[in-house]
């Protein structure tokens, strides 16, 4: 409990400054570091399932993608930088098996080809993908807003799914996939995401005055009066992206327990 309280204390902030007031670019370089990472983890996981991984072309695929999405990031007009990501992410996706099947019949070994192709598809899919998308959100009009809001709608349904499952917590969730998991905590993470991410959205205006009057954002980065939407489609679009943060919870356990591992990684301490 003290290790994760103590990394995600070092960490948060770092993140919030790095979608404040970092460049774009930077932004860009980050997300493919972060990327590369967790798909090196990803591939260590595969090993449990008697995968083979294409590590060095994964790898390679991967830093390329986000070369990519580097240099889309210099174009100033925001509609053409996230119509250039999409475009890139589109184009990969559909390369992506080919190249991976290709590389892959150099092995001797032919049965071991196909799982090693699918297995970098989808580590491409299921985390480079993501990554890149983070990058066109702070791209967008109140794109500090957006992603800041995505992120606390996220961290505040995990704190809440945590803390209320563990001491309320009675009905298991899928006990076999993830057993601490909770449907009262889960009830508990969608309440906090949604009055969070409603309470952000809200009080964007007044937050985004303060961010520029004390130079962490510029004006295009904040939401202002007109630009502020409707209460509703926040609180839906809170619930929203509180379910598939669950459910992407969910599924990485689902792969850490087919794999018989604990963690997926050990990069951040209690975590």
């Amino acid at each position: 409990m003290i290790k994760r309280i103590a990394t995600a204390a070092v960490l948060i902030p770092l993140v919030l400054l790095l979608v404040l007031k970092a460049p774009l670019y930077l932004l860009a370089i980050v997300a493919g570091a972060v990327a590369l990472v967790a798909i090196a983890e990803f591939l260590k996981l595969a090993t449990h399932y008697a995968v083979q991984p294409l590590a060095p072309a994964t790898y390679a695929f991967v830093a390329l993608f986000f070369v990519f999405v580097i240099v889309a990031t210099t174009n100033r007009t925001p509609l053409l930088e996230t119509t250039a990501i999409l475009f890139g992410i589109t184009l990969a996706t559909a390369l992506a098996p080919f190249v991976f099947l290709t590389v892959a019949m150099r092995r001797t070994g032919l049965p071991s080809g196909y799982p090693a192709a699918a297995a970098s598809t989808f580590a491409f899919a299921y985390i480079a993908i993501p990554m890149a998308l983070l990058v066109a959100i702070r791209q967008q009009p109140a794109g500090a807003i957006w992603t800041i809001y995505t992120l606390l709608a996220v961290w505040s349904g995990d704190i809440f799914a945590y803390f209320i499952g563990k001491s309320l917590g009675r009905h298991r969730m899928a006990p076999e996939i993830s057993p601490k998991k909770t449907w009262e905590g889960a009830a508990a993470s969608i309440v906090a995401s949604v009055i969070i991410g409603t309470l952000w959205i809200q009080h964007a205006p007044q937050i985004s005055s303060a961010l520029l009057r004390i130079g962490l954002i510029d004006r295009p980065d904040g939401m202002y009066g007109l630009e502020q939407p409707p209460l509703w489609p926040i609180i839906l679009l809170s619930a929203v992206v509180n379910i598939a943060a669950q459910l992407g919870d969910l599924v990485e356990s689902l792969i850490k327990r087919g794999a018989g591992v604990k963690d997926s990684g050990t990069i951040l301490p209690g975590h």
